[in-house]
């Protein structure tokens, strides 16, 4: 038989009921059939076992035959079968034997198979573009060194295990060799810089105002952090000094609250007026006026009194005290039998921050809206991978993007950032067209189609001395070339066959679309003389006679017979000859002698 279709695998969805799935394709055994389950929900995937899960029918036959299930496929399963013929040879030849024709043919067939159901992985597969290059497509980073990174490409655009966002190189020193994605600390502030191009620094802390300054970004804003959390303490220790100096005993406040001194607080206002009150009802003589003095007094001290302590009471109403996390201190407000408001606050003596809460979740106290991370010194304690991507500007979630210090994901979670975002100054290029080494260094994807593209006219190059490429060249003869090193194919390789069941008159034979050429003889032919041949070029005629029989052949001049002898060809009635071809120069294609009336 002639292979006519490339299916090799066909699919069904279950329903629970249907036993019998139809395959489309020859197969030579039923054990060249695989049958899996996936799991539509799940994405699990299971191999079924012949006999004991399902039966085949219709092995051998040229349109295939039917998979029968034991127990029919529920809803949510799809059913895949697969041809994956055993990659051996079993044909034997004996000498001198009639030649094999059904045989042989059976196992030209399984050779297609096999080519088949291999290029079915690899048309799955993520691959170079045709035109692209690259030295070499193999990396020898260990599996614990390469856990929770990435696979992403150097500043030569080569592949390379890395970090996802940058690499934390301790702290900044000046004249030294950043390199672009390189972390570090800046010990005058404690923020944390990440390095926007590479370069050896110069000049002195603070990054903010150093000579590179351009060439870092700010992801850390430890800084603001600090003063904010100094500024909360010193409006509670201030809250404290109106409520309880003692009776006078003046107070000053914290720079914060602007530093004024030779303060008293609302107790001392509060004792004065009661001494005043005593003093007034020892002397009936000036009883009415020290009334009205320490009525006055009292006025005063009162309100004064008042003015702090309403002040106090309102910070003391909001602030309650340290606790070790949010939860501790949810349950301290409610078991006062208090609700928790918008604006409460209290310290976390944990992690040594105020947290304030919104109306529906606490928060730590002063982070602007643009966001910053509240690390004290890197990017090793995040608690939220969340909020950490979003801080950084980054719009993957962690389940996509998850390589921060401190953060962990399976290989599973991560799927090496497929569907991942982002601007081309960061981390995300799906076209490797544009992406060369002026953007290396950076993470590469393959296009909506699963395909990279590599530019005409640009090579793949392998080994450590890249002494042996791939290219497609484009500009001077549109070919595929391998240089630089002997091929071995480590399977069959098939050049492409015309087969032409009507032939008669003149015949020009396409030699730069077809290697070989199997022509059926319906009259008499001349091989006119083709214009599309290619010195070195060589491959096959068939020809095969019609039910008639007696057809000849005429040669035009670029055709040449060893002597100049003619072509003669069997005359049966559907004989069939074969005759060998080169081309040793242009214009001249050398045929072989015809190997007559194969059976």
């Amino acid at each position: 038989m002639t292979v006519s279709t490339t299916t090799s695998k066909v699919s069904y969805n279950g329903n629970g009921s249907t036993t019998v799935f139809a395959y489309t394709f020859k197969v030579f055994d039923e054990d060249d059939l695989t049958v899996i389950l996936r799991d539509d929900t799940t994405g699990t995937e299971t191999t079924q076992t012949i006999s004991t899960n399902y039966t085949v029918s219709g092995v051998g036959n040229t349109s295939g035959g039917n998979v029968t299930f034991v127990t029919a496929p529920a809803s949510g399963k799809t059913v895949v079968i697969r041809r994956e013929s055993a990659q051996t040879q079993t044909t034997d030849y004996t000498p001198n034997d009639p030649f094999p024709a059904e045989a042989h043919e059976d196992a030209l067939d399984k050779l297609t198979f096999i080519a088949q159901e291999v290029q079915e992985g690899l048309d799955r597969a993520i691959k170079l573009s045709r035109t692209n290059t690259m030295t070499s497509t193999e990396f020898t980073v260990g599996a614990s060194d390469r856990a929770n990174k990435l696979l992403a490409f150097d500043s030569s655009g080569e592949i390379a295990v890395t970090q996802e966002i940058g690499t934390f190189v301790g702290n900044w020193s000046t004249g030294t060799a950043f390199n672009e994605r390189d972390i570090v600390k800046d010990t005058s502030t404690n923020n944390i810089f990440i390095a926007n191009t590479a370069h050896t620094s110069s000049g002195s802390q603070p990054l903010t105002t150093n000579t590179d300054s351009a060439k870092w970004d700010l992801i850390v804003d430890a800084s603001s952090a600090s003063t904010s959390s100094s500024t909360a303490s010193d409006h509670r220790a201030d809250a404290g000094k109106y409520a309880t100096t003692a009776h006078n005993t003046t107070f000053t406040l914290t720079a914060t609250n602007g530093g004024t001194s030779g303060l008293y607080s609302a107790l001392h206002y509060a004792t004065e007026s009661a001494n005043s009150a005593t003093a007034s009802s020892g002397s009936a003589t000036a009883a009415s006026g020290s009334a009205t003095a320490a009525a006055g007094s009292a006025t005063a001290a009162a309100l004064s009194a008042a003015a702090a302590a309403a002040s106090a009471d309102d910070f003391t109403d909001r602030y309650y005290g340290a606790h070790a996390d949010d939860s501790a201190a949810q349950t301290y407000i409610t078991g006062q039998g208090l609700t928790v408001d918008a604006g409460d606050l209290y310290f976390d003596s944990t992690n040594d921050i105020m947290r304030v809460y919104s109306g529906s979740v606490w928060q730590n106290v002063a982070v602007s809206s643009a966001g910053f991370l509240t690390s004290t010194n890197n990017l090793s304690d995040l608690n939220s991978a969340a909020t950490a991507l979003t801080n950084l500007g980054l719009t993957a979630t962690a389940a996509e993007l998850n390589t921060l210090d401190g953060i962990t994901s399976t290989v599973a979670e991560l799927n090496i950032l497929d569907g991942v975002t982002a601007t081309a100054a960061e981390i995300n290029y799906n076209d490797i067209t544009t992406l060369g080494t002026v953007e290396a260094s950076k993470t590469v994807t393959a296009d909506s189609s699963g395909e990279i593209t590599v530019p005409d006219d640009k090579k793949i190059y392998f080994g450590t001395d890249s002494d042996a490429s791939i290219q497609y060249d484009e500009t001077t003869d549109d070919r595929l070339k391998i240089e630089g090193a002997q091929v071995e194919f480590a399977k069959s390789v098939l050049g492409s066959t015309n087969t032409d069941t009507t032939n008669t008159g003149s015949v020009t034979l396409d030699f730069a679309a077809n290697q070989n050429h199997v022509l059926t003889l319906t009259g008499n032919v001349t091989l006119a003389n083709p214009t599309t041949e290619q010195v070195g070029q060589s491959g096959f005629i068939v020809f095969i006679q019609d039910a008639t029989g007696g057809r000849e052949i005429t040669l035009e001049g670029q055709y040449k017979t060893a002597g100049g002898a003619a072509l003669t060809l069997s005359s049966a009635a559907s004989a069939t000859d074969v005759v060998p071809y080169i081309v040793s120069a242009s214009g001249s294609i050398l045929l072989g002698t015809p190997q007559l009336a194969f059976a």
